[in-house]
């Protein structure tokens, strides 16, 4: 063994301080190129620069990488605060402006609500120990709102008792500028409690506070602390805002959450505040003239939110809308004179309404149609289904030359017009004529088997062949109990199929004695559903007829913002306590419960229009929901009920929209109708109506509904309103399917579909296709029983089923007001 190889091995013999000789490698430069520093003074000089901007003027547009966002300004550190001190200062004037209406002895009072949480919970109990924190006498109140004035903090209080009844309870928070829950200290979120917490929070709602009650007497002390953080976590999965649980048990929580609703701006409800409300505090009717139906109506109460115009409608819950006839301002109680001003009753301010104020009418007036609906129908009669804008087959088509007869050999043009083309001669040597008009001599031998011909003999019968395929065998019609039997097995098989696998969710079955063109007379076909054009001449006989009476928007969003521009100038000031003097409100009103608010309607919101919600339904709500079912929507202040129908959200080129016959819980679609519009998108709550035998919650019932149906209503989803479309389609699919009977590579014979060769002809323009995946189209009829063949872009499997989808629209139904 050699030393080098001892060494690596680590052998103890020879030198140590030897070491193994290394093999160097040589390694090139990538290149030889030496780079040096260029010489960047050319253009550097003042001359220089001149020079080159000789003639040049400066230029408009942002240079390259130029910051333009205000937020990507480079500013310096005084514009800096500068702009913060401009922005605090108008946020604090803002809120400043919001709370003056509170200030001093005659403000305006806030509105407490008192929501508790459970039925053995009393709101009025609630309400004495907050008022004892801040030394205000105990109240022998059990009804009824409660006014209080707080002297430490300078401000009028207005409590509002609600119960655990989910209608009442909602009427309250959407009048109120503070919400207090009131919980149990044994309180636990169970199915009752979370759909109650979240209507009140899809409603809309403003600050949010929580009280605990027996919480000494219930809980050790030990475990009071970590049991006021889990009510707390539970309630803030509801309203992320609530940072802490208030206990009434201690007098300095109930005096620190005084302090806090008494002080503390309100942030609002953006739907309510964008209109001029009121609470009504006094109802006075006036005495009927000469035993009218209708009479003056005045309401008492302060203006909050908006200026009250008095052109404009207000709509009163439960009653419904009117006009304003004038409106007195009621004189502040705390109000000083001065030395030199006379004891002289001062005279009362009073708005009237100009000529300018809104009517009642809820649809566009009747215009006389010039032309006759009748008329818009086509003159000649169709030959065969509307396929998106289109009725084929219907055309004029003398200008085409016709069918090839079956004519002898040797038959001139003059003798070939003399043959009639249901002629049958079997015993004669006939042949094809060119559609040219001319005859093919001798056509058999010069065609093959693949163009469809089977050559028997010089003088045989022939046919020039209509398609690629070769010739299939004789159709014979079965007799009809043969035909019967058939269909009865066929659709007992494709039952069993559709329970085990939901895969055609639109067919229809359609009875043998049932014409098909009678029965879907009304439908159409479209060769897609989200590009075709919808020909919108064809919905003329079957539009309602109140249909074009509704109100047209043609830009929504220009047409929402002048509404809402319009409602920030003139009317009495929020703050202002009023009389408002209804006009013409009917009688029989007055034996039903009083009204608790009143809500002035922006412009054009009395009329009514097509009303489309983006809706959610619940996933807890068993089973579907069927479109044109009733339920009661809330939408603001309004409450209808409505049958929608629902149909796939989106947006799609043509506008038109698939129809849903059901909507499954935890599924969205939009809800359609024809109501009230209400400008901007406002929450929207669903409730249904149910009898008293269902198993519905008691917090989710309301007992106050007389109807000629007894029932209950529960609540079941929630929606947003979106922009109101008269133009907008829904379109509604039936789809017929049919059995491939016989197959020969794309060429199939279909049966099942239809039952008569007419049904046939006239939906001969509908495309087919199949559930996977294959297109085809109608080739030629078949007997009298309905088979056909058809042409497919590919072989179809013997187990795939052809379909052909039809279309109708639907027309969304009148929404009716909610009575309570």
């Amino acid at each position: 063994m050699s030393l080098a190889l001892r060494f690596k091995a680590g052998g103890s013999g020879g030198n140590p301080s030897m070491a193994p000789t290394m093999t160097s490698v040589h390694h090139h430069r990538s290149t030889t190129k030496q780079e040096h520093k260029p010489f960047k003074s050319r253009h550097a000089s003042k001359s220089a620069l001149k020079d080159a901007a000789k003639g040049k003027i400066e230029s408009a547009r942002a240079e390259k990488g130029q910051r333009k966002t205000p937020h990507q300004q480079v500013m310096s550190k005084l514009a800096r605060r500068n702009q913060a001190k401009q922005l605090r200062m108008n946020h604090k004037e803002k809120k400043e402006g919001e709370e003056h209406i509170f200030q001093g002895v005659d403000g305006a009072a806030k509105h407490i609500a008192i929501v508790p949480l459970s039925n053995s919970i009393d709101p009025y109990s609630a309400i004495n120990l907050l008022n004892e924190s801040v030394d205000i006498a105990r109240l022998e109140v059990t009804s009824g709102i409660v006014p209080v004035r707080v002297d430490r903090f300078r401000r009028n209080l207005l409590y509002l008792p609600a119960s655990f009844d989910l209608l009442k309870a909602l009427d309250v928070c959407k009048l109120a500028d503070w919400v207090v829950f009131v919980l149990d200290a044994e309180q636990t979120i169970g199915e009752e409690e979370d759909l109650f917490l979240k209507a009140l929070e899809g409603q809309g709602i403003t600050n949010v506070t929580a009280v605990v009650q027996g919480v000494e007497a219930k809980v050790p002390a030990a475990k009071r602390s970590r049991h006021l953080t889990d009510l707390r976590i539970a309630i803030g999965r509801y309203f992320p805002a609530l940072d802490k649980l208030s206990s009434l048990d201690s007098k300095s929580d109930c005096s620190n959450l005084v302090r806090s609703i008494s002080t503390a701006s309100t942030r609002g409800i953006r739907w309510r505040d964008d209109r001029s409300w009121m609470l009504v505090e006094n109802v006075d009717w006036s005495s009927p003239v000469n035993g009218a139906a209708t009479a003056a109506v005045t309401l008492a109460g302060t203006i909050r939110g908006k200026g009250l115009n008095p052109d404009r409608l207000v709509h009163v819950p439960g009653w419904g809308d009117f006009q304003i006839n004038v409106i007195r301002e009621v004189p502040k109680q705390g109000q000083k004179r001065r030395a030199d001003e006379m004891d002289a009753d001062v005279p009362i301010r009073e708005w009237g309404p100009t000529a300018d104020q809104d009517d009642l009418a809820e649809l566009a007036p009747e215009q006389a149609d010039m032309q006759d609906v009748a008329s818009t129908a086509a003159t000649t009669e169709h030959k065969g289904v509307l396929l998106d804008d289109h009725h084929y087959f219907s055309d004029d088509n003398t200008h085409i030359p016709p069918a090839p007869k079956k004519l002898p050999k040797g038959t001139s043009n003059y003798q070939a017009a003399w043959f009639l083309e249901d002629v049958s001669d079997s015993d004669s040597d006939m042949l094809d004529e060119d559609r040219d008009g001319d005859i093919a001599m001798d056509a058999a031998d010069s065609l093959g088997p693949e163009d469809g011909v089977v050559a028997n003999g010089a003088d045989a019968m022939t046919e020039v062949g209509q398609s690629e395929y070769p010739e299939s065998e004789m159709h014979v019609d079965a007799d009809e109990e043969e035909e019967a039997r058939q269909l009865e097995e066929f659709r007992a098989s494709r039952k069993q199929e559709a329970e085990e696998d939901l895969e055609f969710p639109d067919e229809i079955e359609l009875p043998p004695n049932v014409l098909a063109r009678e029965r879907l007379a009304k439908y159409r076909g479209l060769k897609s559903l989200r590009t075709s054009e919808w020909n919108h001449a064809e919905d003329a006989p079957h539009e309602p007829m109140e249909y074009r009476r509704l109100l047209q928007i043609a830009d929504y969003k220009k047409s929402l913002n002048s509404a809402l521009k319009e409602s920030l100038a003139g009317g009495v000031l929020a703050g202002t306590k009023v009389e408002i003097e209804l006009r013409d409100v009917p009688i029989s009103l007055a034996s039903a419960s009083a009204p608790a608010s009143l809500f002035s309607i922006l412009r054009h919101e009395h009329k009514h229009a097509v009303i489309n919600l983006n809706l959610t339904l619940n996933s807890e709500f068993e089973g579907p929901l069927k479109s044109k079912d009733e339920v009661i929507v809330q939408i603001g202040h309004r409450r209808l009920v409505v049958n929608p129908i629902f149909s796939a959200s989106g947006q799609t080129p043509n506008d038109v929209h698939k129809f849903d016959r059901f909507l499954h819980p935890g599924r969205t679609a939009i809800a359609t109708f024809t109501g009230p519009l209400t400008w901007g998108s406002v929450p929207v709550l669903v409730f249904r109506r149910e009898t008293p035998s269902d198993n519905v919650a008691p917090a989710l019932l309301d007992s106050s509904i007389n109807s000629a149906e007894p029932g209950h209503l529960r609540l079941i989803g929630t929606a947003t309103t979106l922009a109101p479309s008269s133009s907008r389609v829904v379109a509604k699919r039936v789809i017929l399917t049919g059995h491939p009977f016989k197959i020969h590579k794309k060429l199939v014979t279909v049966r099942y579909m239809f039952f008569s060769r007419e049904d046939v002809l006239w939906f001969a323009a509908l495309p087919l296709w199949t559930k996977r995946g294959r297109q085809g189209f109608v080739k030629e009829p078949l007997g009298t029983h309905g088979y056909f063949k058809a042409t497919f872009d590919g072989k179809i499997n013997p187990m795939d089923a052809i379909g052909v989808s039809l279309y109708k629209r639907v027309w969304p139904r009148p929404a009716k007001t909610f009575e309570a």
